[in-house]
């Protein structure tokens, strides 16, 4: 069995840098979800995506990290949609669906972009341990915010975690065993740290549940869930627009453009940044 890859870096205008992700456009039919998963621990990055049906203006994807399999992600939306529109086989203006539902993506080829509408997000209960959250984190509690901590999911649900300061947030460190215990105690997948550093900008971390995934280099299904939880809030100027610089400590720096509106449903998080292919491959012989 021979199963072709595009390699794509999302969230950059440069390569190699932003989040990794590797698009199988066009996997065997007899491809299973099991082997499925071995490819995607095989390649190693946090998201592998497969694409298993293509309409005339929309396609199904399946989306695994080299642990499990995912409802929704962020980069691998915006990375497979615009894989896709670059070969010819979807149009600029196309709709994903995944497990979480269907996703409208538009890709702009001519600067190498793409932007997505979320789903509608939905908040959860405050988490008021703020001791745990800090452990697991690495931080002392007088290092962490004074909003609240409350999950927000647009597909896929992340702990909004304001730091009180850029310091603070770059000593932070992820503890496999307490950052994975407050996720479950939360019902998320991460804890999404982040730092207003102005009007329309923030600086984030993302530490994931799982310790294969560790530190995101940048994560567009927690960016819109923050995008609402700042226009809630009224945090860095927001309902409108803003950029979120994630990834600068592990070496991928990415860049994530969120707009939020409203509507008579709520709030409405578009989320975009620049896309790069990279290389590809096949497995197989």
């Amino acid at each position: 069995m021979r199963v072709g890859f595009t390699l794509v870096d999302v969230f950059t205008d440069v390569p190699f840098a932003g989040n990794q992700l590797c698009v199988v456009p066009e996997p065997p039919e007899d491809l299973d979800g099991e082997t499925m998963q071995v490819l995607a621990r095989e390649i190693g990055f946090s998201e592998t995506t497969y694409v298993t049906a293509v309409r005339e203006r929309g396609y199904d994807v399946r989306i695994f990290t080299p642990v499990s399999e995912l409802r929704f992600a962020g980069h691998p939306t915006l990375g497979t949609a615009f894989t896709l529109a670059r070969l010819g086989v979807v149009p600029s203006s196309v709709v994903q669906t995944s497990a979480a539902g269907d996703i409208p993506v538009e890709v702009e080829l001519e600067v190498g972009a793409a932007t997505m509408r979320q789903l509608p997000p939905k908040f959860g209960e405050a988490f008021d341990d703020r001791d745990a959250i800090a452990s697991a984190a690495g931080l002392e509690p007088s290092d962490l915010g004074a909003g609240p901590i409350v999950p927000v999911s647009t597909g896929i649900s992340h702990l909004m975690v304001p730091v009180a300061g850029e310091d603070a947030l770059r000593r932070a460190s992820r503890h496999d065993r307490a950052c994975a215990d407050v996720c479950e105690r939360a019902g998320v997948e991460s804890l999404y740290l982040f730092v207003i550093r102005g009007r329309g900008e923030v600086i984030a971390r993302m530490f994931d549940r799982s310790a294969e995934i560790g530190e995101d280099p940048a994560t567009g299904s927690a960016a819109g869930p923050l995008g609402a939880y700042l226009s809630e809030h009224h945090g860095a100027g927001m309902p409108g627009n803003m950029t979120i610089a994630q990834g600068e400590m592990v070496g991928r720096p990415s860049f994530i453009d969120v707009d939020v509106t409203s509507d008579d449903t709520g709030w409405v998080t578009f989320v975009g940044g620049g896309v790069r292919i990279v290389g590809g491959g096949w497995f197989g012989r």
